[in-house]
């Protein structure tokens, strides 16, 4: 499954450097330059970095040469430098050497925050982005290590005005890793520190020691809670942060380098004198940190532009040292889970298993009769199913690997189901932001009957066959193909081309009566191998042929077995075998005649046939028993393809489906965690004496 998900977010990161350079050519209000988009869609590293300081941090030409500088200096490490910055309304990441330079001139430029997106945007306005837009261009772009200088903070004093600046907020709610030289002195660093383990900020010192850096200065009085000391332990902090999926981002504090923070101290003195006149000359909010800078430069002489210059040039060589260590990190980790993917699944991956992921409420009440429009006493549990998922669940446990093509939504209810089938390969499951996962709530009476049943369905719609289609590798080289009703008519239309083609088995699980009929509304049903209906199933599928069918279906069960070898006879004319689920009746097995009994084998050519039914009853399995009903179907037909693909005699294969059916009765799962080949054997399972099956002539 991680395998899958790794992939398919490798497709998905290419989709968007693709989507998002057209973007670039286009009119649209985010633009990524192409070579930030290259560097995305191959896994390279990406160092993003903000533009207030070309705008508002330095007079030109200095801003200018140290944006080229800075670019340098990540392109000299190896990652792909992607200044964001807003030119007339439209955000770019990555500039060219003309729009650094239009940047660097303007004389209108904005300093453009979150909150002042929508409105700089709106009115086409240029200007530099501060932490916390560039946080969010970086996150939209899919950067996820951020450069800059000093991020803002509690102002002093800010308890009462409340003068708090949005990259605090920011890095709270948007995952990405922010590389900064601390906090300046002018602000309260002690209630920035707070401000940020409220809003669950990892804040780590980078470096030898945990001391918070204050901008300017090494030190701050204040120490951090974490600590890396290089840039693997940075970049596994990151790694574990966007892993976690928490939504916030990562503050690391470099402290400036020792030879420029000699001056460290006369700087500090600038600073507050510049403080103090920032305040009796009423300059307030976002006026303040240029004012300051203004005149501390005009103090000391142009010493803190050296400082601030070397701080930016530090900040950016580390900077992209991490980034590039995130990027081999999580390239390694991707090679790692090929890798276990390749070994855990490159024997026997033969099956390709096409349906739904539902997460399952069951309900069973504790009484013989259910009153609707009334509370009735019983129990209710969660459980994993879907028929797809079951079906592949199933032949994983019994020692197959079959690949599992299906449709999440990225919810909590996906995690949950995904998490739970880690012994699957599910590399081949869709997950959609805009959708719901799948759930289907049962409610069944006391002796195990379903009484009503509640689903949310509308993510299979989403197995189509242009996604289906990227596994035509897979599908072409399977020995069987398993389809559920859920997927919608043209995928199924699609695979059975495919199976025609390429003469591969396909076996349709058809879920329910109303979508029994899918194959047999074109030919596509010529193209079945196997198919494992109920009487009210086997009916659906002759009505969509055309064959007449009884208005009431039997209760006796010698007319059952006459009623369902009648339905069965017309599909047997290119289907090879016919499995029908009559519940506690047992299986009737349909097919081709071959000593004695029902031939289960795939044929290897078609030829006129003699027909053959062949009647095996259930296992009995008492009411108090029976804890599940939803997957016992399923059970029964994973079992009966592992059986046939092990080469066994149809005796086999139908008792270990039955004694898988009965496992998955008697458990909460639909498909019982204790299964193994060995539980469903029937040479090694001390079970009642086998009935003896009844045996037919089909005309």
């Amino acid at each position: 499954m991680r395998m899958l998900k790794r992939a398919s977010a490798l497709i998905l990161r290419r989709g968007i450097a693709t989507y998002q350079s057209r973007l670039y050519q286009s009119g649209s209000l985010f633009r990524v330059h192409p070579s930030v988009s290259k560097a995305l869609a191959e896994n390279k590293p990406v160092v993003a970095l903000e533009s207030t300081i070309i705008t508002h941090g330095m007079p030109y030409p200095h801003n200018l040469s140290t944006a080229k500088q800075v670019e340098a200096i990540v392109r000299a490490e190896g990652a792909t430098p992607a200044t964001v910055g807003v030119i007339e309304g439209k955000i770019h990441v990555g500039l060219s050497s003309e729009e650094l330079e239009h940047l660097a001139l303007c004389k209108r430029a904005l300093k453009v925050s979150h909150r002042d997106l929508p409105y700089v945007m709106s009115k086409g306005l240029s200007g530099g982005t501060t932490v916390s837009a560039t946080m969010i261009a970086a996150h939209r772009a899919g950067i996820h290590v951020f450069v800059t200088g000093g991020v803002g903070g509690v102002h002093k004093d800010g308890e009462n005005s409340l003068d708090i600046s949005a990259d605090l907020t920011e890095l709270g709610r948007t995952p990405v890793a922010v590389v900064s030289a601390g906090v300046k002195s002018i602000l309260d660093i002690g209630r920035t520190l707070e401000f940020l383990e409220t809003h669950g900020v990892c804040v780590a010192t980078y470096g030898a020691s945990k001391n918070f850096p204050a901008f300017f200065s090494p030190q701050s009085g204040f120490t951090s809670p974490c600590q890396v000391r290089n840039p693997e332990e940075a970049a596994k902090l990151i790694a574990s942060n966007l892993s976690l999926g928490l939504q916030s981002g990562v503050l690391l504090a470099v402290p400036i380098p020792e030879e420029h923070a000699a001056a460290g101290q006369l700087i500090e003195e600038a600073i507050q004198a510049a403080a103090t006149e920032a305040r009796s000359k009423g300059i307030t909010g976002r006026d303040v940190t240029p004012f300051i800078l203004q005149i501390v430069n005009k103090l000391t002489e142009g010493k803190s532009l050296q400082a601030n210059i070397a701080l930016i040039h530090n900040n950016a060589k580390v900077g992209s040292q991490i980034a590039c260590a995130l990027s081999k990190q999580m390239t390694e980790r991707e090679s790692r889970g090929k890798n276990h993917h390749h070994e855990k699944h490159s024997s026997g991956s033969d099956i390709v298993v096409i349906g739904g992921i539902n997460v399952d409420f069951i309900a069973k009440g504790k009484t013989k009769t259910l009153q609707f429009g009334q509370t009735n006493p019983g129990s209710v549990c969660q459980s994993f199913g879907g028929v797809g998922r079951n079906i592949a669940d199933s032949l994983s446990r019994l020692g197959r690997s079959p690949l599992l093509i299906s449709a999440t939504g990225a919810d909590s209810h996906s995690e949950a189901v995904l998490n739970y089938c880690k012994h699957m390969n599910t590399s081949g499951v869709l997950r959609l932001k805009e959708q719901n996962t799948a759930t289907y709530c049962a409610v069944i009476t006391e002796s195990g009957e379903l009484s009503l049943g509640l689903g949310d369905m509308d993510v299979h719609q989403h197995v189509t066959e242009q996604y289906v289609s990227q596994f035509e590798k897979q599908l072409s080289s399977a020995i069987l193909v398993c389809l559920d009703g859920n997927i919608p008519v043209s995928t199924i239309d699609y695979v059975c081309s495919i199976a025609r083609k390429h003469n591969i088995n396909v076996w349709y699980e058809p879920t329910d009566s109303e979508k029994a009929s899918k194959p047999f509304l074109s030919d596509a049903w010529k193209s079945l191998s196997y198919s494992s209906p109920n009487l009210a199933e086997l009916c659906t599928m002759n009505k969509a042929l055309g064959f007449p069918t009884p208005e009431v279906l039997p209760s006796s069960l010698n007319e059952v077995l006459r009623v369902a070898v009648a339905l069965s006879r017309p599909l047997l004319d290119h289907i090879h075998c016919l499995v029908v689920t009559l519940g506690a009746s047992g299986v009737l097995v349909c097919g081709e005649h071959d000593a004695g009994s029902v031939n289960l084998q795939p044929r290897k050519q078609k030829r006129r046939r003699q027909l053959c039914a062949v009647h095996y009853p259930a296992l009995t399995v008492t009411e108090e028993e029976t804890v599940n009903v939803s997957g016992a179907g399923d059970s029964l037909a994973g079992a009966l393809m592992a059986g046939i693909l092990q080469g066994r005699d149809t005796d086999s294969c139908v008792r270990m489906g039955l004694l898988a059916a009965r496992l998955s009765l008697a458990s909460s799962h639909p498909i019982a965690p204790t299964l193994t080949s060995d539980s469903v054997d029937p040479s090694k399972v001390q079970t009642q004496h086998w009935p003896k099956p009844s045996f037919m002539w089909i005309n």
